[in-house]
């Protein structure tokens, strides 16, 4: 029921949407009978703008395989995703973030699979194909937070709540010398603009409320779906990768923040000690330090995750309920052993197609340090 109410939201904000858009056209276009009719159809055009649909885009500055650059790599996508039961991918990009996922892009809604290579380092081969499984499986057309309809008023709801939040106040007016020549109408026109931008604000709060209202409504109508699309990504996945390395690559993303600070420490040593005393370590080298890091990590009693990396298991729950809950569900069901193995043959194959963006990441890595 919740799923036929987001639907239905989700078509009364791209009928909005359009309506804003036809109707500033026509009152800027048609409207020169009075003075005031042009001026409010550029301000519905304004918000038709802010809310118009946003097709994904690939991100040019992170590493891009396609199908011809790694065919080792694309054909254990394409097996993955066949046990998932979802569309196959065009598109591999490499990130530094601790993660995995599935975005579309352009207006086809291409699918892009982005690979997080820390995840990819720390994870040992059957412990990779259960978190490419459970990416995949959460990309299944059931989630309809992430489809066409739903996720395109989504993602412009929250787009056009930023574009018109609200921006960060001076903290004190500008300081005039009160012997200059000019400084009382200097005063005066600062203390204008100061006035006419609060008036802007209160006006602008309207629609950014309303929109980001709707974009909450949106978020809880969709909880339900979402929670049972990661449910159902942790069955493919242990259907594909063998219930207890699907196990594993779960309870491996406590290690997200640990190993998210370490790649930091690593950066700031090699623009500081390393250059300093000592020749620099290779790029490739990070990522076996990264995997050295995370088998101390996994030695230790590491607390259970909490937090806003962890996933919502909808209205009035936490993150950490469902993921709970998920653990428990995979150490109750019925155990599945591997669909997909890899062999050292194949390993190497993939190795080998990864080899540049690898050592592009960890160049990026080294350079700007890691988001915490």
């Amino acid at each position: 029921m919740t799923a036929v109410v987001a639907y239905a939201v989700a078509g009364a904000v791209h009928l909005v949407t359009a309506g804003l858009f036809l109707t500033g056209l026509r009152l800027t276009v048609l409207g020169f009978r009075t003075f005031f009719q042009p001026w409010i159809g550029l301000l519905l055009l304004g918000m038709a703008f802010a809310m118009r649909p946003r097709p994904g885009r690939l991100d040019p500055d992170a590493p891009t395989l396609r199908e011809a650059d790694a065919p080792a790599l694309f054909a254990l996508l394409h097996r993955t995703a066949d046990i998932a039961g979802v569309r196959r991918v065009d598109a591999v990009q490499f990130t530094p973030d601790f993660s995995v996922s599935v975005v579309h892009y352009g207006l086809r809604r291409r699918r892009c699979f982005v690979l997080g290579l820390p995840l990819w380092a720390v994870s040992s081969p059957q412990q990779r194909v259960a978190a490419l499984a459970q990416a995949l499986g959460r990309s299944a057309p059931r989630n309809v937070r992430d489809g066409a309809f739903v996720g395109t008023a989504l993602r412009s709801l929250t787009a056009g709540s930023l574009s018109v939040q609200e921006g960060e106040p001076s903290a004190t007016l500008p300081r005039i010398n009160a012997v200059a020549r000019g400084a009382v109408a200097v005063a005066d026109g600062t203390q204008r603009f100061a006035d006419r931008s609060r008036k802007s604000e209160w006006l602008l709060w309207i629609p950014r409320t309303a929109l980001a209202a709707t974009a909450r409504l949106l978020l809880w109508l969709t909880e339900p779906a979402a929670r049972r699309a990661l449910f159902e990504a942790d069955d493919a996945s242990a259907r594909a990768a063998s219930s207890q390395a699907a196990l594993a690559a779960l309870r491996d993303r406590r290690l997200a923040r640990a190993v998210g600070v370490e790649m930091h420490r690593l950066a700031i040593e090699k623009r500081t000690i390393v250059r300093a005393h000592r020749p620099a370590a290779s790029q490739e080298d990070l990522w076996e330090r990264i995997h050295a890091h995370a088998v101390r990590l996994r030695a230790q009693d590491m607390p259970q995750p909490s937090g806003p990396d962890t996933p919502s298991a909808g209205p009035g729950s936490t993150g950490s309920d469902t993921y709970t809950l998920r653990i428990e569900r995979l150490v109750r069901a019925p155990q599945c052993p591997a669909a997909i193995t890899l062999d050292g043959a194949a390993l190497a194959r993939i190795r080998e197609e990864l080899r540049v963006p690898r050592r592009t990441v960890a160049h990026q890595v080294l350079r700007d340090g890691v988001r915490l």
